[in-house]
């Protein structure tokens, strides 16, 4: 399994970004997928978390109501929209894979894009 994150950039406080993850070499759609980030000198933790599904997501309460998260299975691809950024979500942004289905164990992750938000 492999996954290829995109989308990060240097963005405006108050712009948006979305981020896309691709995942390859197994079946997407059985997977839970997560975003991560991890700012510097601090710990990574969790932003957003999709099901297998699609039917159940969980957020950050740092980012509740700013960003979505979403998946099309057709395209083996998660998707973090984020809107209405801080310079606070700044960091290197992480998609994770579980191959449960669900969202708390992930076996496998991505390269991480940088996202920058300037004041």
């Amino acid at each position: 399994v492999q996954l290829q994150a995109s989308g990060g950039g240097l963005v405006q406080a108050g712009g948006s970004l979305r981020l896309s993850c691709v995942l390859s070499g197994r079946a997407f759609s059985s997977y839970g997928m997560g975003w991560f980030r991890q700012a510097p000198e601090k710990e990574r933790e969790s932003v957003a978390a999709i099901t297998w599904s699609g039917r159940n997501t969980y957020y950050a309460d740092s980012v509740k109501g700013r960003f979505t998260i979403s998946r099309d299975n057709a395209k083996n691809t998660v998707y973090l929209q984020m809107n209405s950024l801080k310079p606070e979500d700044t960091a290197v942004y992480y998609c994770a894979a579980d191959p449960s289905g669900r969202t708390t164990s992930y076996n496998y992750w991505g390269q991480g894009t940088l996202v920058t938000v300037s004041s």
